[in-house]
């Protein structure tokens, strides 16, 4: 079965929503009206342009729909999956999941269907995103190897289409579709290498040209790297490393699981964080589908208000263990590692969270780009490549520009203590001017008390959203400048 291409089914198909009723009516048929089901259905289209050695080596896209369903019947659940979506193959997948529930053990925390509630519309569709063609990726790639100059030049451009629906047999029942688009690209200079990333709600708005400049400036400017010795630096992160951040305190630290297991840092209630940081999950800012894997509806939630904790993700199982409801986080995946923030946001200094969960309409002062001109700005090596980079470096009398982490690895989960390595470019700044590329380093930090009180000395005005592994996951945040961070190595330990 092929993908609907921006249309929630084609002529002669069942729609989502259709295969989704036919799903729970094959489980009340087969196991009874006291059986509880849940079926969701997503066609989906993904494409990708990979380039290396700056010609594009592959091109591949796939198009398929996939069946989720859960039930719970005799007090026992199970979950089941499948492509086919005949009469034959939903049946099947109905008979294999009930024939799995009973060899299951009984499952007494069982929190029950979702109820019938507003689902939202999904806020950002592009059409033309979603129907795009392999000539403008290819020609976004070829913009961004002609602008590097001469580099090497390797990375990818992808578009992603999402349409779904939900239903179960509590009467509730959603619809949704989504695109996005994401480009990322690296540019050599011998051993240097520059990376410029960008996730985007419409292909449209990723500039090759702009992200090739920005990572042949980079590349260029971090060769001939010095070595300097391990200790605690003032430092100004690139968005892709705060991306970093956002991604490890989304998984471990506002996990609804782990905080009921008291695994988590979180503290609801207190002033865990500078008050310039408000975190605000929000799936609706960006290509997200409003209602998650429960059919749960999918709101902005504010996690961090000013530097206080607010909140943390929970699905129906993690919400009903501590008496709240689920805030629209039910994931593949959640019962074993619990559910998580995917669309986190650091709202930028010129944005301010209001009331409720949702963020102030001054958000969209902080909306994704490419990141600004690609020209130098901060003068010295040309490392800065951002006016709003820039304007942090300039207030550093002696510290390091860091473009990127990478390989990072939890030591300590509670108090979320990381270790991981530089990527992409570090330089030393003096006066306010990056003046020479320094080699990689190992750090060792616990992000929650990097971004502890007092400990944030600037925060950028402009959000860059970061693309995630997995279209749909994106982590959006400005540049930050932070009073230490802790170095306790070269690159090779």
């Amino acid at each position: 079965m092929t993908g609907s291409r921006g249309r929630e089914g084609r002529d002669g198909d069942m729609t989502e929503l259709e295969i989704a009723g036919q799903v729970v009516e094959l489980v009340r048929r087969l196991a009874g009206p006291d059986a509880q089901a849940e079926a969701l259905v997503t066609r989906i289209d993904l494409a990708l342009t990979r380039f290396a050695n700056s010609f594009i080596h592959q091109n591949v896209a796939e198009s398929g729909v996939a069946v989720r369903l859960r039930l719970h019947a005799d007090g026992r659940t199970a979950a089941g999956s499948g492509s086919l979506v005949g009469a034959d193959g939903l049946r099947a997948l109905v008979e294999r999941t009930l024939a799995a529930a009973r060899l299951c053990p009984p499952d007494p925390a069982w929190p029950g269907l979702a109820p019938p509630a507003p689902v939202p519309p999904s806020a950002v569709f592009d059409e033309s995103t979603a129907l795009a063609e392999p000539d403008e990726r290819a020609a976004r790639v070829r913009a961004f190897v002609d602008a590097v100059g001469g580099l090497e030049a390797a990375g990818y451009c992808r578009t992603a289409y999402r349409s779904g629906a939900f239903a179960n047999s509590a009467g509730h029942s959603a619809v949704g579709r989504t695109a996005e688009a994401a480009m990322d690209g690296i540019a050599r200079a011998g051993g240097a290498d520059g990376v410029a990333r960008l996730c985007a709600d419409r292909l449209a708005d990723l500039d090759g040209a702009a992200l090739g400049a920005r990572a042949a400036a980079k590349a260029r400017a971090a060769a001939d790297p010095v070595e300097l010795p391990p200790g605690r630096y003032e430092v100004v992160l690139e968005p892709a490393a705060v991306g970093d951040l956002l991604q490890n305190l989304s998984w471990y630290g506002f996990n609804g699981k782990r905080y009921n297991e008291r695994q988590s840092f979180a503290d609801l209630g207190a002033a865990q964080f500078d008050p310039s940081v408000t975190l605000v999950d929000d799936p609706l800012h960006g290509s997200a589908l409003p209602y998650d894997l429960e059919g749960s509806p999918r709101r902005a939630l504010t996690l961090v208000d000013a530097g206080t904790t607010m909140a943390v993700a929970h699905d129906r199982r993690s919400g009903a263990e501590v008496g709240v409801a689920s805030t629209g986080h039910g994931m593949l995946g959640a019962s074993t590692f619990g559910p998580i923030p995917r669309n986190l946001r650091l709202l930028p200094a010129a944005a301010r969270a209001v009331g409720g969960d949702g963020p102030a309409s001054a958000v969209e002062a902080g909306q994704s780009g490419a990141g600004g001109d690609a020209s130098t700005s901060a003068g010295g090596t040309g490392a800065v490549a951002d006016p709003d980079t820039a304007a942090l470096v300039a207030g550093v009398e002696r510290g390091l520009l860091v473009s990127d982490f990478w390989y990072t690895r939890v030591l300590d989960p509670k108090s979320l203590v990381i270790t991981g390595l530089t990527r992409n470019g570090v330089w030393l700044v003096e006066d306010g001017v990056p003046t020479r590329a320094v080699r990689d380093f190992r750090f060792t930090e616990a992000y929650p008390r990097a971004l502890g009180p007092g400990a944030l000395l600037g925060v950028g005005r402009r959000a860059v959203r970061q693309p995630d592994r997995m279209d749909g996951v994106w982590w959006e945040a400005p540049p930050l400048r932070l009073a230490a961070w802790n170095f306790t190595g070269g690159a090779s330990g």
